[in-house]
């Protein structure tokens, strides 16, 4: 794309780890970008900037951020990324300030995020198949670990567009007219490694050094794609036992040093997203029958470390 082109303006809704990552990336790449975050995150980067830890060094962005959500009126798109339990009430919130052509990039954990936010927003709303591993070590401070790439879907002029937009900012991003199966082949893995992650403190290199850890990322694997199966929903390169786990080891061998998000979740006393991980396995093996015992008990152990934390 050409350089000169104007960028539009965008909004970051959920201005964590994630969401201070990309819109950072945009940010940096001089498009007019307003974080919309909690107070203490909204504080330090309009009184610092925000500051982007990468493995080549870090920089120091100048950025608009804020607490308040009208601050999305006049952005033609949308970088939402809230947790995925909060997806409904955000989109809600959003609903009386989004601009009818702005175009929603959902970019969270689950496979239900953009089917909410149209419902509950009435808007345009991608669905988006997302891999980094990101923290926050402090308020305004991102640190990357690893990767930084997204898949968004259906093809169409839309998606296009969105997908030039990502590249232009020196984030990776391709379409797929499989989203929902890639949103599962995420999903996958976000179950075979985030509650072990979490429940056993270890970072994903940690998980695949151990025997006993890939016997049970094997069980859950297998329970996934059992629930996809009764689902009738194909996951693009993933038909059985080892291309699951294949999957699943591929991505904790590129993110090795990381710990999972609910494991950070945990670690800081917050809720986390595993309703929508194996909590989402366990639900919807109920409703089709398919049997689901070691996504269950994981969801279940997560849920009381989280109370725990939380209360």
């Amino acid at each position: 794309m050409n350089e000169t082109q104007e960028w539009p303006r965008i909004a970051v809704v959920g201005a964590g780890a994630v969401g201070g990552y990309f819109g950072g990336m945009f940010a940096r790449a001089g498009a007019p970008t307003v974080f919309i975050g909690r107070k203490h995150f909204a504080d330090a980067v309009s009184s610092k900037g925000l500051v982007l830890d990468k493995s080549q060094g870090e920089e120091r962005i100048k950025a608009n951020a804020t607490i308040e959500m009208s601050a999305l009126r006049d952005c033609a798109l949308i970088l939402f990324c809230v947790k995925a339990n909060d997806t409904p009430a955000t989109a809600a919130q959003m609903a009386p300030f989004v601009r009818p052509d702005a175009t929603v990039i959902c970019m969270q954990n689950g496979v239900e995020n953009a089917g909410q936010v149209r419902a509950a927003a009435n808007v345009i709303a991608l669905p988006a198949a997302v891999y980094v591993a990101v923290s926050v070590p402090e308020s305004g401070r991102v640190k990357h670990l690893a990767r930084g790439d997204l898949i968004i879907g259906p093809a169409s002029e839309v998606t296009t567009e969105v997908t030039n937009l990502f590249i232009r900012a020196g984030i990776p991003c391709s379409i797929s007219d499989n989203i929902e199966g890639e949103l599962w082949v995420k999903l996958l893995r976000n179950c075979a490694l985030n509650a072990i992650s979490a429940l056993g403190h270890a970072r994903y290199g940690e998980i695949v050094r151990n025997a006993d850890a890939k016997q049970l990322m094997a069980q859950i694997v297998d329970e996934v794609l059992a629930v996809a199966r009764a689902a009738r929903v194909v996951l693009p390169g993933i038909h059985d036992r080892e291309s699951g786990m294949a999957a699943a080891m591929e991505l904790a061998t590129q993110m090795s040093d990381a710990s999972s998000s609910t494991a950070q979740d945990l670690s800081r006393g917050r809720s986390t997203e595993i309703d929508a991980l194996n909590g989402y396995i366990a639900r919807r093996g109920n409703e089709l029958g398919v049997p689901v015992p070691v996504n269950h008990a994981l969801f279940t152990l997560v849920k009381l470390a989280e109370q725990k934390g939380v209360n």
